[in-house]
């Protein structure tokens, strides 16, 4: 199923991000993980591309995987640096497992590269412009605290309105920690005449090392409230769990009451983080 349908019948949602296995690893282990979450009826599950596409081979195989489990598979694509058979070829691969989605990227920029990459696809807008006629439903990233390589928040949401008016059927938001920096971002995002779908990004932190990296990689905010809990519970892994469930789910809660309807969770394949959230959220899911 198509998730620009999903999203348009109104019911909270609540999706889940997951990344494949390392190339030449063996997939039993995400079989499962894809099993135990799927028997949490997620809207949709995406996954992951890998740094500049390091998981790429496994990606397309997944997501496969799940739509055989039952729940519509969102695959990550990335583009940078690919050339047009490349792409292609990924998309062959994504029909012949029945996905109908894809999450348009540029990627990362390859450390090890003489110079800047070329191609057709130096950003992700246009890869969003050569999959249009493909029939797939297309989503893209966005950034409630700006991109980190972008200087001003003005000009990303440039660079996102020419993604949509490219073609982006939705989009799906970085991690945030503050739902009032999310609130924000989407009133400028409408301002803008951004009007696509804008599904709520949120990770649950479980582990006070966690967050250390999250905030140097991205820049994200976390709200003093956020800093008391990872300071007194990150060195008690237990605590931690519940904490972070705790502080996962009262984010997912006040999104849905206040008419956000769909949030992504990004699982980091601990299906037992997602199990504990959607049990405290199967009665406003069911409602």
């Amino acid at each position: 199923m198509k998730i620009s349908e999903i999203l348009s019948g109104g019911r909270p949602s609540v999706s889940f991000e997951i990344f494949p296995p390392k190339r030449d690893m063996p997939f039993d282990g995400i079989r499962e993980t894809v099993r135990r979450l799927a028997k949490q009826r997620p809207s949709f599950m995406s996954v992951t591309y890998g740094a500049a596409g390091g998981a790429s081979a496994n990606t397309a195989g997944v997501a496969a995987f799940v739509q055989t489990c039952g729940v519509s598979a969102l695959a990550h694509l990335t583009c940078v640096g690919a050339t047009r058979e490349r792409i292609d070829g990924e998309l062959a691969a994504l029909r012949d497992g029945g996905v109908e989605n894809i999450l348009c990227l540029r990627g990362d920029m390859p450390k090890d590269a003489p110079a800047a990459p070329n191609g057709p696809f130096l950003h992700a807008a246009d890869l969003v412009r050569a999959l249009k006629p493909s029939g797939f439903c297309l989503g893209g990233a966005c950034y409630p605290e700006c991109h980190p390589e972008c200087a001003h928040m003005e000009d990303d949401i440039s660079h996102l309105r020419e993604k949509v008016d490219a073609g982006l059927d939705f989009v799906t938001t970085q991690m945030f920690f503050d739902n009032n920096v999310f609130f924000r971002y989407l009133a400028k995002l409408r301002d803008r005449g951004v009007t696509v779908p804008v599904i709520a990004g949120v990770m649950p932190v479980t582990n006070g090392r966690q967050i250390e990296r999250i905030c140097r990689l991205s820049g994200t905010y976390l709200p003093s409230r956020f800093k008391s809990i990872v300071d007194r519970y990150g060195d008690r892994p237990a605590a931690m769990l519940d904490a972070g469930v705790a502080y996962a789910t009262e984010q997912i809660v006040d999104l849905f009451a206040n008419g956000v309807n769909a949030v992504h969770l990004y699982t980091m394949n601990r299906p037992e983080v997602a199990e504990r959230i959607m049990a405290n959220l199967r009665g406003i899911i069911e409602d």
